[in-house]
């Protein structure tokens, strides 16, 4: 069986707390994020230490180290994605199968959506070495939480749009990428 295309909208984690992982969004305050992220960031090149680091625990779910690989790359487009909401120069990240589609929708930004299961396969997640993954995580994580750190106060209200129509904040933008985190720490027990 291979693995299960992701699809969900997880916009929701932005009114209420995820039941699985318990990251609670509404009570998460914007300058939060950055050390959230660090630390998510810390426990994931931890865990690139255990031996079943490439063991799907199912056929149809990704092991730790694409787990992790996938937080890397998230940590990366989110930095892109920061940028678009801010008005910005955006250079568009490295990542396999990434298509950086941009424009402009009822006045505002619009950045593509992601298929994250396009790019796990395109990018060879399972085989990639892990101490190259945690190198890249450790520093694609740091640079967008200085990215989020950056942004003013005033700024955090500028909106943007995801291409399927989901509309997002600065702020809202930034828990909404510290719950992905945190929920795959709890995917992968760590």
């Amino acid at each position: 069986m291979p693995i299960v295309a992701e699809d969900k909208d997880w916009t929701w984690v932005l009114d209420r707390a995820c039941p699985d992982c318990g990251f609670d969004g509404p009570a998460t305050a914007y300058d939060e994020v950055p050390g959230l992220t660090r630390a998510a960031a810390a426990r994931f090149v931890g865990a690139l230490a255990r031996p079943d680091i490439t063991v799907r625990p199912d056929e149809s779910t990704w092991a730790p180290i694409e787990y992790t690989a996938h937080v890397r790359d998230v940590c990366r487009i989110f930095r892109y994605r920061l940028d678009i909401a801010l008005r910005k120069p955006a250079a568009p990240p490295a990542i396999a199968a990434f298509e950086a589609t941009t424009g402009f929708a009822e006045g505002l930004p619009v950045f593509a959506n992601w298929d994250q299961d396009r790019t796990a396969e395109a990018d060879h997640y399972l085989s990639q070495a892990p101490v190259v993954v945690a190198a890249e995580l450790a520093e694609a994580a740091e640079i967008v939480s200085r990215a989020f750190e950056s942004v003013s106060a005033p700024d955090r209200a500028l909106a943007a749009r995801r291409s399927n129509g989901s509309l997002f904040t600065v702020d809202s933008m930034a828990t909404y990428f510290v719950h992905d985190l945190i929920h795959h720490l709890h995917d992968i027990h760590a």
